[in-house]
């Protein structure tokens, strides 16, 4: 019964809101930079974002990516023309050493998923967006913005973005770091025992101090959602909004549905990503959980 603006991030070409950071970053690279290439890290929709904007400027992109990554993501990586290294991420390799070491054999750039100020901006335009289409409707912008969060990158560029709307990040249950960091005033790890969670997109360990430092003047508090809450908000933006998304794609969605955030007419929720095989969406929609 509440109204609420939906921004259909899910339906960036690449499938996610993943592109605008990665376009930011990649095109304000020097002729030097562009040589050398990027080094990216990502289960999927940051990888895909790189390699779309690299494919565009002609930058060669090497993306480390996990072995247990969504086989969609791995294949639309690749098919946009970018070099996959794969990590063993459930074995506990760290993904960022394995970046390092590429980024020390070619002198590529890190284009780092959350942890890096022209990614934060870029993820930030959204925010510009939903300020100025809110307004085209007659608003004045959003109260609030319930957004999906992993490592914090779109979050962090939002709060920067919309500094008068209050901006609240949304985590898979178990991987709620940032939500706990907001908490505790200090920056959080996801636990070694961490459950499994269908959203892979918010599987960071630990936010970074560029974006803690943001948005712990910014956002009040976190929130964290259900595997179920997900799926019930996977098959409603189905039903109702005949839109696709991936489970992280739809975590500010659930947490909304869940009655966990206010909603008073001008809060505005991030929709992520959509970028899920067929065969894992279909049993959602069966809806036997």
């Amino acid at each position: 019964g509440a109204k609420v603006w939906c921004k259909a991030d899910s339906l960036q070409p690449i499938g996610s809101f993943k592109i605008r950071g990665a376009w930011h970053r990649l095109s304000n690279l020097s002729d030097a930079e562009r040589q050398r290439g990027v080094v990216g890290v990502s289960s999927g929709n940051h990888a895909q974002g790189v390699a779309w904007a690299a494919a565009r400027l002609g930058i060669p992109a090497t993306i480390v990516m996990p072995v247990d990554a969504p086989q969609v993501k791995l294949d639309a990586t690749r098919a946009m023309g970018a070099n996959v290294v794969l990590y063993d991420r459930p074995g506990g390799e760290d993904r960022d050493a394995v970046a390092q070491r590429l980024i020390d054999q070619s002198g590529a750039t890190l284009v780092h998923a959350y942890g890096d100020p022209w990614v934060i901006e870029g993820q930030g335009s959204a925010g510009i967006e939903i300020m100025a289409q809110m307004k085209a409707r007659g608003l004045d912008g959003p109260t609030r913005i319930v957004a999906c969060c992993g490592g914090g990158g779109l979050t962090a560029g939002l709060a920067l973005a919309c500094p008068e709307a209050e901006i609240v990040p949304v985590e898979p249950e178990g991987w709620d770091d940032v939500k706990r960091s907001l908490e505790t005033g200090a920056i959080q790890r996801v636990a070694k025992d961490a459950p499994p969670t269908d959203c892979d997109a918010l599987q960071t360990a630990a936010t970074w101090p560029i974006n803690f430092a943001i948005l712990k003047e910014r956002c009040a508090y976190g929130l964290s959602v259900t595997p179920a809450e997900v799926r019930a908000a996977q098959r409603f933006a189905f039903a109702k909004l005949h839109l696709v998304l991936e489970p992280g794609g739809a975590a500010a969605l659930a947490a909304a549905l869940a009655g966990k955030v206010p909603l008073d007419g001008r809060t505005a929720i991030m929709l992520t990503g959509s970028n899920t095989d067929p065969a894992s969406f279909a049993k959602v929609l069966a809806g036997n959980d």
